[in-house]
């Protein structure tokens, strides 16, 4: 089978490639930043525990932002869903299509900020504290 092109005609190429199949771990994008401190946050609690710590939506893609208390410190990921609406009932997925690609890359990059930023807060609350 070769490549084609949207209007359907063979591109006359055949490199012999598989649609990649990726579990979910594969396909969820992370951001991993070591914070400054090394104090459990403020924010845990047993309410919160499974819950993010910050959320970033534009339109129908949002991110979701989790900590984690590692011996080597906070460390924060990252997770990315498309919403939608079938029918009645609001689904989520963890598959994006070409035009929601751009959208994704937007909320990738205010996530990646509002992670810095914490980085930078903590580190300065640290400097201040010595």
């Amino acid at each position: 089978m070769g490549f084609r092109r949207p209007n359907g005609r063979s591109l006359g190429v055949d490199f012999g490639l598989r649609p990649a199949r990726h579990s979910v771990q594969q396909k969820v994008l992370f951001f991993s930043y070591m914070s400054a401190t090394h104090t459990k946050s403020s924010r845990s609690s047993k309410t919160t525990e499974n819950r993010p710590i910050h959320e970033v939506r534009r339109g129908r893609i949002k991110a979701a932002i989790w900590e984690n208390e590692t011996t080597s410190g906070t460390r924060h990921n990252v997770t990315f869903i498309r919403i939608y609406r079938d029918g009645e009932e609001w689904k989520s997925s963890d598959s994006f299509g070409r035009d929601d690609l751009p959208l994704v890359m937007k909320v990738a990059d205010l996530a990646h900020t509002w992670i810095y930023q914490q980085f930078q807060e903590s580190a300065k609350a640290e400097k201040s504290n010595s």
